[in-house]
């Protein structure tokens, strides 16, 4: 129980009265529960967009849910997206690169990578056809947090401390086969066949931006990881997009 309230706790900013400290192995065992934690975000995302369209057009619709999703997570994994490209921009040594990502400010490759990324997910959101908006809501949460999880669990940590040290060094066999097992069932669940089919998808692009990132940072950080899930979000609006401009969803 600790450690789904230290995932809940560490992705979101949802209030809770048992909220403190938690320890680095309850931190650690927390990824278990990340594609929990992103079914719960998806089911308000969902209710935000059936009461949001009761009286706003789809745009701004849209704009809403994308700015709720940054505040639910504290903007967390988007400020590790925004280290991330601070840290791949420019021809560096790999310490360069985690110097780069550890500073506070953010750098112009950062802001130019941010905003390329909102404006994608905004227009990928908002031409998922409505019939299709609610499963989309609860899928992309779900898939992106496994995402991490996969990363978490498939690549070696890079630097010799951080944060991301501790999901790494405790997420085990069990705990990642649990995490893909829940994801996998509640795709099927959610959109069954098609649902898997975008699951595989998640699977590559993670494989993709994981290869790369390990070669520029010789391993995996913590923002790393939040860029992860940033890359994949955008890639479930994108395929389900595709999918539902050929008639297949």
């Amino acid at each position: 129980m600790s450690s789904f309230l230290a995932a809940v706790q560490f992705l979101t900013t949802i209030p809770i009265p048992w909220r403190r400290d938690f320890s680095p192995e309850e931190l650690g065992r927390s990824a278990v529960y990340f594609p929990v934690i992103g079914v719960i975000i998806g089911l308000i995302l969902a209710g935000l967009s059936w009461l949001f369209g009761l009286f706003l057009p789809s745009g701004v619709t849209s704009a809403l849910l994308i700015a709720f999703m940054v505040i639910a997570s504290g903007g967390l994994h988007l400020d590790g997206f925004v280290d991330t490209c601070d840290g791949i921009g420019g021809q560096k040594p790999v310490e360069d690169r985690w110097r780069a990502m550890s500073d506070s400010r953010a750098g112009s490759f950062g802001i130019i990578g941010v905003v390329l990324l909102l404006l994608v997910k905004y227009a990928a959101l908002n031409s998922v056809p409505a019939s299709s908006l609610l499963i989309t809501l609860v899928m992309m949460p779900m898939l992106s947090r496994w995402a991490m999880v996969y990363a978490v669990f498939t690549y070696k940590y890079a630097k010799p401390t951080g944060l991301g040290r501790a999901f790494k060094q405790r997420t085990r066999w069990p705990g990642f086969t649990v995490a893909t097992v829940i994801t996998a069932v509640m795709a099927m669940l959610i959109a069954q066949l098609i649902g898997l089919a975008i699951m595989i998808v998640v699977w590559i692009v993670t494989v993709v931006a994981a290869a790369y990132f390990k070669g520029k940072f010789s391993g995996l950080t913590g923002d790393n990881y939040g860029a992860i899930n940033e890359i994949t979000e955008v890639s479930v609006l994108l395929f389900i997009s595709l999918l539902a401009n050929m008639g297949r969803f």
